[in-house]
């Protein structure tokens, strides 16, 4: 079967080991009402890895709003 391959690979494939977890720390003064929802802000990565302890397997929707803009040292578009 073929396969997608680019230099670097590797690392990228792997890079999610790297990434240590991190506890969840509850910030009361952000929170609004009463329920199951939860809202974490933060790197994507990180904030995945910080709720597989105690949500693997029950989480039904994980939405991930990017930031406006991802493009570095780019002129303007064309």
């Amino acid at each position: 079967m073929p396969a997608l391959e680019w230099i670097g690979k590797r690392a990228v494939v792997r890079h999610h080991l790297e990434v240590p977890y991190r506890i969840l720390e509850p910030v009361p003064k952000l929170s609004f009402g009463e329920g199951d929802n939860l809202l974490v802000e933060g790197d994507n990565l990180e904030a995945l890895k910080a709720l597989l302890p105690q949500y693997r397997g029950r989480v039904k929707l994980v939405y991930i709003d990017p930031p406006l803009s991802t493009r570095q040292n780019v002129g303007p578009p064309l």
